[in-house]
């Protein structure tokens, strides 16, 4: 196992009924702006219950967070803060409202020029407005932990600092009962993906680490489906397995001590950027093309995943490995997600423009040895095509 340090602060209220907790944990004479996204929450009951809870709190909204959360807009929340002297915020939505917020909580407080620096050139988080979230999408594990994805234009890029971990999320399940079929897969792949980018690498010895990842991995597969069957789809226990699932595979814990990969995350973001893709359908797939292409680097893992999460038991480990794969292209499209570019209508014509993004990004020493250079994308791209 590797050297590491954990520290996770965020407060998580579990449970069906645990939005009424904020009107605890905000404190009273905080001026609170509740952010969110399309207004999906005035449709389900998540906005009127916030409401009720920040009844005694002098509280602002701020609405439209894009599904990718977009600069320009975050920049207005920011500008809508210094004018009303907001000192708290509560994100109330799923990822992308949730690392906006991380976002609009560092720039509200950077003393520099452009607050994009913080993305673009690393410039460090100094200071950050506090804030909580009410978390309506399980997918990015972005309510229990400080990074953030932000994007510009064509450029969609990461930061995290310890200033920018939520003080508290609420996690109700029954939030999640209204949630569309995609939402849904999506959400399921997200934490998948993050799961599998921190396990799947190669072997240190790590058994904690391992064994809490095989046991998220086999909850989504177990209850992934079914939370898209007609029978089992409004089974608050299936919501919440899956809900706690996404917070777990990327709060810090499963990744502390063991070497991480996120190959398929930057090659993911970029085709994000530049087709407007869902998040989540981009890893669905990439990640399969990675393991193909990476099978002799990750060669002990996968051969571990394909016996401990796929019960495979043939004695040839590469047709382990094959079966593996194949096992995860096959829950994948039980979970109604793209394997392939072709199923997005992209091609080979999709692939410079990638590797043009990865160079200019810094992205050409990617994966747990940093030996997977824009040759080896290139091939994962092909190979996904």
């Amino acid at each position: 196992m590797l050297n590491f340090t954990f520290q996770n602060p965020t407060k998580i209220h579990f449970g069906e009924g645990q939005i009424e907790k904020i009107t605890k944990e905000i404190p009273k004479d905080s001026k609170v702006l509740m952010v969110y996204g399309g207004g999906s929450i005035k449709n389900n009951g998540v906005y009127q219950q916030v409401s009720d809870a920040l009844k005694s709190h002098s509280w602002q909204e701020f609405s439209g967070i894009d599904p990718n959360p977009q600069y320009d807009t975050a920049m207005k929340a920011v500008q809508f803060i210094k004018n009303k002297g907001v000192d708290y915020l509560l994100a109330v939505g799923g990822g992308s409202v949730v690392d906006a917020v991380k976002f609009i909580a560092a720039a509200s407080l950077y003393e520099g020029e452009d607050p994009w620096d913080i993305l673009s050139k690393g410039a460090k988080v100094k200071d950050a407005l506090p804030f909580g979230v009410v978390l309506t999408l399980p997918a990015t594990g972005s309510e229990s932990n400080n990074g953030s994805v932000m994007s510009k234009g064509d450029d969609k890029l990461f930061f995290g600092s310890p200033l920018t971990f939520p003080k508290f999320a609420v996690l109700d399940p029954a939030t999640t009962l209204t949630l569309s079929d995609r939402q849904i897969s999506n959400g399921v792949i997200d934490a998948f993906v993050h799961t599998m980018e921190q396990y799947v690498t190669y072997p240190v010895n790590a058994k904690i680490q391992d064994r809490f990842a095989e046991g998220i991995l086999h909850t989504l597969i177990e209850e992934g489906p079914k939370a898209l069957d007609e029978k089992s789809k409004n089974d608050i226990d299936v919501r919440a397995n899956i809900m706690w699932s996404a917070t777990m595979a990327l709060n810090n814990l499963i990744g502390s001590g063991v070497p991480q990969d996120w190959t398929t995350h930057m090659i993911g973001h970029e085709l994000t950027a530049l087709h407007h893709i869902d998040h989540a359908r981009t890893l669905s797939i990439v990640l399969p093309a990675t393991l193909k292409v990476c099978r002799e680097a990750k060669r002990e893992k996968l051969i571990q995943y394909g016996r401990r999460i796929w019960n495979l038991n043939s004695a040839n480990e590469n047709e382990i490995i094959e079966q593996a794969i194949a096992k995860t292209e096959e829950f994948f499209k039980i979970m109604q997600v793209p394997v392939r570019l072709s199923d997005v209508s992209l091609g080979e014509n999709t692939i410079e423009p990638v590797l043009q993004k990865l160079e200019q990004h810094g992205f050409t020493a990617l994966g747990e040895h940093q030996d997977i250079d824009l040759n080896v994308s290139r091939k994962i791209l092909q190979t996904a095509v």
